[in-house]
Order: C-alpha cells, then structure tokens, then sequence
C-alpha cells in the first residue's frame, strides 16, 4: 500500500435508514475515508454488492455495520456489539441427531475470522465513549429467529453469541475474495427470539449506530 495514501473504509449496511444514521455519526469527519453503501438484505445480495464495490475501487478495510436482534444476557437493546467472529449460523444440514454445521460437513467454514486487533480498538473506543458494548460472535442466518426454542438452539450451538444479523458472513466472504480484513459492527434493536414488533426498538437502535460512527472516524481514519 502506498504510505502516502489515505486508508479507506467501507462500510456495507443493508438499508437506507442504517446507511444515513452512518453517515449521519461519521459527519465531515468521514469524508475521503468511508464510503458507504446499502448493499441489500440476506448474505447472497450483501456478498454480491460488497464484491461488486471492491472490484471497482480501492480499499484497506471491510466493514458491515446495522442494527441487529440481541441474545438475552448478552446483549440488551441500544447496546453495540462487535464482532469476535462472524457466524454463519444456518449453514448446513438437518439430521435426525441436530444441526450439522458447513465445516462438520466438511463442504468449507461457517466463521469468518475478523481483525482481531481492530475490533478490540473498536470495542475499546466504544466503551470509552460511554457507549455500552460487547466483543462477541455475531450470527449471520437467512431466517430471523422467532421463537424461544430457536433462539435457545442458536445460542447453545455457538456459546457466548450476542448477536443475529442478515449479512455479515456475505461481507466478510466478499472481503476474504480481496484479501481484506473485515469487521461487523451492530446496534441492538431487538431480542432474539419471539416475534414481538412492539418491542422493537429500531430508532434507539439507529441512534446507537450514530453514536458508534462518531467514534470510528477516531478508530479507522
């Protein structure tokens, strides 16, 4: 990488509202380093978004950031979670015995490995913000979990999981094609588990995701 060069960042959410309370926390500060983009929602659009970006420009880093659902005792709404390791948490097969995951199946891996070195930096800048914050796995699943029973499935098969997401394993999948370090950072809008749209809480979420941009500019500019 030239050393002369600015770093840039980018940032893949899923939908508009997370791309502005993004670009709304990075402010002016951001200009010339992140560029943000709603990639689409699932992992197959976010992996084929993301790739599509990195083929045109040039980047240092991959970062997919929303809102997500919080595992219980892990996570509480409005609070930030950074991802230790990103977890394709539905990928593989049903058996009479339980879920088998892709890499039991010997087809490939299911976690995508994170900058470890950066998230910390992530978590740690968040938390000295006064933002609260965990530095755990986040699930990437194709369906939303909507029920205790899965949600208590999810959580057993990946111990100390915090939080569920749409699209990170697609990003992280797309970063790994371009040799790129990747991070997954959320905003709690909701609890894992049954389908309850009256507990939502996306615009606390939202305004998280803000404050947590503010800080980033420190972190990755």
């Amino acid at each position: 990488m030239n050393v002369n060069r600015r770093k840039r960042v980018l940032i893949a959410v899923s939908v508009d509202a997370e791309r502005d309370a993004v670009l709304r926390g990075l402010g002016e500060a951001g200009s010339g380093v992140f560029e943000v983009f709603a990639a689409g929602v699932g992992t197959a659009p976010a992996a084929a978004s993301t790739a599509k970006k990195l083929a045109s420009g040039t980047y240092d880093l991959v970062v997919n950031a929303g809102i997500c659902g919080g595992f219980a005792g892990q996570a509480e709404i409005g609070s930030l979670v950074v991802a230790s390791e990103i977890v394709a948490a539905d990928l593989g097969a049903e058996s009479a015995e339980g879920f088998i995951g892709l890499d039991e199946l010997g087809f490939g891996l299911a976690r995508a490995e994170v900058d470890a070195g950066l998230a910390g930096r992530a978590a740690e800048a968040f938390a000295a913000a006064g933002l609260p914050v965990v530095l755990a796995p986040i699930l990437t699943v194709s369906t939303v979990t909507g029920t205790a029973a899965s949600a208590a499935e999810l959580a057993s098969r990946v111990p100390g999981a915090a939080g569920e997401g749409m699209e990170g394993f697609g990003v992280a999948a797309a970063a790994k094609e371009f040799g790129l370090p990747v991070l997954e950072i959320r905003a709690v809008s909701n609890a894992v588990g049954p389908r309850d749209k009256s507990a939502w809480r996306i615009k606390e979420a939202l305004q998280s995701l803000e404050a947590a941009s503010k800080v980033l500019t420190e972190v990755f500019s």
